[in-house]
């Protein structure tokens, strides 16, 4: 698989056209392995978001809890976004992730060392799957 040109990808460009302030923000979940090229599609976009850009994601939409009962989240009308005030599990720190996000074509994106560990904890198959594409990527790529 190829890494894709992200600015033109449908969700990308809806987060893009969100405002969220660049250094506030990061995709997670599935996100990464589209950047990275290890998967062609996506059907979602997980973001997390602190201070200014969780600021404006609040006055996007009103926030609820996310189903995972840790901390809120908001769902912009019309998209496929969901953007957190934490990651789904409380074990990972939201300034952490974000501090060491990739910067990819102007996105920034959690590091997938940090997304196979979610991933390699999960209890849901798709994320199984995830995390063993994530693990051939790394094994295949130079240190």
């Amino acid at each position: 698989m190829s890494r894709p040109e992200l600015r033109t990808h449908p969700l990308l460009r809806r987060l893009a056209d969100l405002a969220l302030p660049d250094a506030d923000h990061a995709i997670f979940g599935s996100g990464p392995l589209l950047a990275w090229g290890i998967r062609d599609a996506i059907g979602d976009l997980d973001v997390i978001a602190r201070g200014a850009a969780w600021q404006r994601a609040a006055a996007l939409a009103e926030p609820a809890g996310a189903s995972s009962g840790t901390g809120l989240v908001v769902r912009p009308p019309g998209s496929a976004i969901e953007i957190f005030d934490r990651w789904l599990d409380p074990v990972f720190d939201t300034d952490e992730l974000i501090d060491s996000a990739d910067l990819i074509d102007g996105f920034r994106f959690v590091a997938l060392d940090k997304v196979y560990a979610w991933k390699r904890a999960s209890d849901r198959p798709k994320d199984k799957v995830d995390a063993d594409l994530i693990a051939r990527f790394l094994h295949s790529c130079p240190s």
